[in-house]
């Protein structure tokens, strides 16, 4: 049988509102891609992003006044354009062009207007980020006419990649104004099936019998279901980041993807030899001296380490459930060690605790509590914070009694949080267990990210990671094979408190030996997720939006 070559791009424009915006984990696919793509297209590949850091400083960003200089002045004075270009300063160092979208706030009901004669978006229900959003989207796309009528011809195959609902209109507008640049859209997580699920509404046993649109206008989510929507069907090739998420495309966007774009990893942040076993214990010093200081304990090295960490979303990240199964561990019998467990998840942080910094300052050894014992920072919403409310109800005291003490450090793990002052992944190596037990989960970065720094991993079946985990296994994957996916639903809550329970108790009587092959296990998993494998579906989506655009123009 005679393979096909793939079409391959001359050119590609991708956006994001987080491109040198680090605010979630499409950051991380972004990111982690780039060197991938640099090196495939060295610099062929633009990135877009907004300019929210106009008038400060962005260590995320290194602008170059020569990078682009003709077009630049020809986008400024001509198109009107306010933008910067320069390198994003990740590996790769790809150029990007960041672009003040504020001035198109004057046009932004003529362009609403348009959208909705072009393609039936509906912005009039709009509120919250989606002018901000809109603006920006529609900002990017009107960089990359300008690049294309100015530096590029019909010769030129081009490809403009828009990540999420934000970037929308600006696939949408480019289809229309510059219908020879074939256009990709990604859904990261369908707006409508995260905002059921973040609403206690049941979204799996019943997705087949939800309207997408009916939902939105019942969830006042009209506006941004219908842009994904529309760009979904419009664009060249319509992709997602997983299985699960495509099943919900289908039901609430009327429209499967075209390819299932799996999200990649890169390790070579990860560091090697005894590197990595000096960062390993040093991690794991200032999670236990952290700890005793807070709680006026003894915790030695042989603690067992358990985290979790991601946006704070209560229920659909699993942090409720997390919390009721080590409240079970703590009456658990079979219990063989002490566990310290984190949860690094920024809330409304306030400043960190004068109280906990004077105690990490002294070499004194102390023997009580600090005041709330469960916290690193002060928050805003002391009285109203569902982790401490959560901790409260069930009755967790962190006593000296416990063998399981939970604290909660609610802030970014940036390196300058005032406490430990550690990057987060500096500190996740240190952990010996972690949990990510989600309810809603397009895909899963935090369990990938866990692996790749050899610390074996528990998720949910209803991940994206947990299924291609179970894909790679064909079966349900288990803990010693350094992922233990835990299979979840809307109703069996309880039952995945006690398999997460059951997992850290076995996980704390296994040996030495044991642990190491668990933990070598998890690496050879995070291997097989590395973009060098999952880029060729990049590559099948850059074909199916090239050939679809000329199939568009020949008609």
């Amino acid at each position: 049988m005679m393979m096909i070559e793939l079409l391959k791009p001359d050119y590609i424009f991708e956006s994001s509102w987080e491109v040198c915006n680090k605010v979630g984990g499409i950051y991380t696919v972004l990111s982690t891609r780039a060197k991938t793509l640099q090196d495939a297209f060295p610099d062929k590949i633009f990135f877009i992003g907004p300019d929210v850091w106009s008038g400060k400083e962005n260590p995320l960003f290194s602008e170059d006044e020569n990078c682009l200089k003709d077009w630049c002045a020809y986008a400024r004075e001509s198109d009107g354009l306010k933008i910067r270009v320069g390198r994003w300063n990740i590996p790769g160092s790809p150029i990007t062009i960041l672009v003040d979208f504020t001035p198109f706030y004057a046009q932004k009901n003529d362009i609403y207007g348009q959208a909705w004669c072009d393609f039936q978006v509906d912005s009039l229900h709009a509120y919250g980020d989606y002018d901000e959003a809109s603006m920006f989207a529609y900002a990017a796309g009107k960089v990359v006419e300008s690049f294309y009528r100015h530096c590029l011809s019909k010769k030129d195959r081009v490809v403009y990649h828009a990540n999420e609902w934000m970037t929308g209109l600006g696939a949408l507008y480019l289809r229309k104004h510059v219908p020879e640049i074939a256009t990709i859209f990604t859904t990261h997580a369908t707006s409508i099936g995260r905002s059921i699920a973040g609403n206690n509404k049941p979204l799996y046993d019943y997705l087949f019998a939800y309207n997408g649109d009916q939902m939105a206008g019942e969830l006042n989510m009209q506006s941004k279901h219908s842009i994904e929507k529309q760009t979904a069907h419009h664009v060249d090739c319509f992709t997602t980041v997983s299985e699960i998420t495509n099943n919900e495309c289908r039901e609430l966007l009327d429209k499967s993807a075209d390819v299932v774009l799996m999200n990649g990893f890169e390790d070579d942040f990860v560091p090697k030899g005894n590197t990595f076993v000096a960062r390993r214990k040093k991690a794991r010093q200032a999670m236990l001296n952290l700890a005793n200081k807070l709680l006026g304990t003894k915790l030695t090295d042989e603690t067992l380490i358990v985290g979790t960490s991601g946006r704070y979303e209560f229920k659909n990240k699993g942090i409720n459930v997390y919390l009721e199964s080590l409240n079970r561990l703590t009456r658990d019998k079979n219990l063989k060690r002490d566990v310290l467990a984190f949860i690094n998840v920024p809330g409304w942080v306030g400043d960190p605790r004068e109280d906990l910094i004077a105690r990490l300052k002294s070499k004194e050894q102390f023997t009580t509590p600090l005041e709330v014992p469960f916290i690193t920072h002060w928050l805003h919403n002391m009285n109203h914070d569902q982790v401490l409310d959560m901790l409260k109800y069930l009755n967790m005291s962190n006593a000296p009694e416990s063998k399981v003490k939970v604290i909660f450090v609610p802030c970014y793990l940036d390196g300058n949080d005032g406490i430990w002052n550690m990057h987060y992944y500096d500190l996740i190596l240190g952990y010996d267990l972690s949990v990510y037990p989600s309810y809603y989960e397009p895909w899963g970065y935090t369990p990938l990210e866990s692996i790749a720094f050899h610390v074996p991993t528990v998720t949910t079946d209803l991940a994206g990671f947990g299924l291609w985990v179970n894909s790679l296994k064909g079966r349900f994957s288990e803990l010693a094979d350094g992922v233990k996916v835990i299979h979840r639903t809307d109703y069996n809550y309880s039952e995945v408190a006690d398999v997460i329970k059951d997992t850290v108790s076995d996980f704390s009587a296994l040996s030495a030996a044991e642990i190491k092959k668990i933990r070598k296990n998890a690496a050879a998993i995070a291997e097989k997720a590395l973009w060098k494998h999952f880029i060729q579906y990049y590559y099948e989506a850059y074909d199916i939006a090239l050939r679809n655009a000329e199939k568009r123009l020949a008609l």
